[in-house]
Order: structure tokens, then sequence, then C-alpha cells
């Protein structure tokens, strides 16, 4: 091989290479902006909860007719990843299927084992729930979800999430999250989970007139899993 055969060789070898950094730095660009810290105010998923859970009865963090023979309970962390996937991909089918139509019931309690931001946010959902909105609060939080204990579960955040909600007064759930009655009751519900032999979230538990009282569910596989043992304890 000639000297000019071996200078165009390096020329387009130096320019293969320049090009292949160019995209591997593109394709980083693209992956961190497609993640998200959490925290941001400007939320997702409004509408599409609303609808999700319009004409259903709330009280607390319980959706569904009052009167409901079941009652199907969801103990989870709202940071947890996995308590998020639940909440978009197996628990509307329930809701639809059998909280909907007034069969049974689905109550939230918290089981804050990621960190002192899940204490505040479960503290936040009771709040929105005393004024008829924790379901809405809960599935908004799980859609704008971010980062666990990265510090995106702020004032800011939170005050987002309980507006979109339909939260009508700030100020009396301002108070409320922050009371030592309702942070208390989100450790006595984390107790209860513990008491019940549950080591992750989501876990779940049935009550019903054949379930022989708190029947424990642990991790569902599906809806169908929930539904079938929703029937069971009819």
């Amino acid at each position: 091989m000639s000297a000019d055969e071996r200078r165009q060789r390096l020329v387009k070898l130096a320019s293969a290479t320049v090009f292949l950094a160019a995209v591997a730095v593109a394709v980083l660009i693209v992956i961190d902006q497609s993640q998200t810290d959490g925290g941001d105010t400007s939320l997702e998923g409004v509408a599409a909860v609303r609808a999700d859970l319009d004409g259903i009865p709330q009280r607390g963090l319980v959706l569904g007719d009052p009167g409901a023979k079941v009652t199907l309970v969801e103990f989870g962390d709202l940071q947890c990843p996995a308590c998020r996937g639940f909440a978009e991909d197996v628990l509307p089918q329930v809701i639809e299927s059998r909280v909907r139509g007034g069969e049974a019931r689905i109550e939230f309690r918290n089981f804050t084992i990621i960190g002192e931001e899940s204490v505040a946010a479960g503290a936040a959902a009771i709040a929105a729930g005393e004024q008829g909105r924790g379901w809405d609060f809960v599935e908004l939080f799980y859609r704008n979800q971010g980062f666990e204990n990265s510090g995106y579960v702020s004032d800011d955040f939170l005050t987002a999430v309980a507006r979109a909600a339909g939260v009508s007064s700030i100020e009396r759930w301002n108070r409320v999250r922050k009371s030592q009655r309702t942070i208390d009751r989100v450790a006595a519900e984390s107790a209860e989970a513990r008491r019940l032999g549950f080591g992750g979230t989501p876990s779940f538990a049935v009550e019903g007139p054949a379930a022989g009282g708190l029947k424990t569910l642990g991790t569902s596989g599906s809806a169908g899993d929930l539904e079938s043992a929703i029937d069971d304890a009819r």
C-alpha cells in the first residue's frame, strides 16, 4: 500500500469514528430528554383520570359503592414503580368490571417502604380523600411519578396534584396532610401491612362475607386474579 493510499484510509477511518461518536452523543441526549426526575407541575393524564373515575362514588381513599359487599384493599407506596404499573395496567379492568357496577369497592392504604417522601405523598393522599378526591390524587400521582427519593415530592408538586385532582380547599388540605394525626395514620397503615406479612408493594387483601375477615392475596399477577378473589369473597 502506497503512502497516499494509507493517508486516505486513515482519513476515512477518522471520519467514521467522528460520525459514530456524534451518533452516540445524539442517542444519549434523546434518552436523557425522554426521562424525567418528576416533580413537574404541568401534569399528565388529568383528563384521562377524570374520565376513568367519573360517576364512581368516593369517600376517603375508598372508591366504589359504600354498600358493596366486598372490599379489595391495596397496600401501596405512591413512589413505587410497580404500583404505578398496576394502577395503569391492572386496576382499571377491575374498576370497570367489579367496582363501577357496585359489586365491590377498592380501598388504598399506605405501605411506605421506599422513604420519607412516600410518607409525605401518602399523607397528601389521605388529605385529598377527606375532600372526596382521594382516588383522583392517587391516580394522578402515579401518572406523574418521578424517581424514588429524588426530591420530586415537593410542596409544589403535591399541590399541583391536589389541584388537578379537584381538591376544593387547598388550605384545608395543607392543614390535614401536615397534621400529626394524618402522619400517624400513614404509619399505622404501614404497620398493618407488615402485620399481615406483606413484604412489598403493591400487596392486596380482600374482605367479604365468604372471606372470613381480611384475607391476604399478596401481589396478584393479573386483573383476572383480583376479580376471582372478589367473586370468591362474596
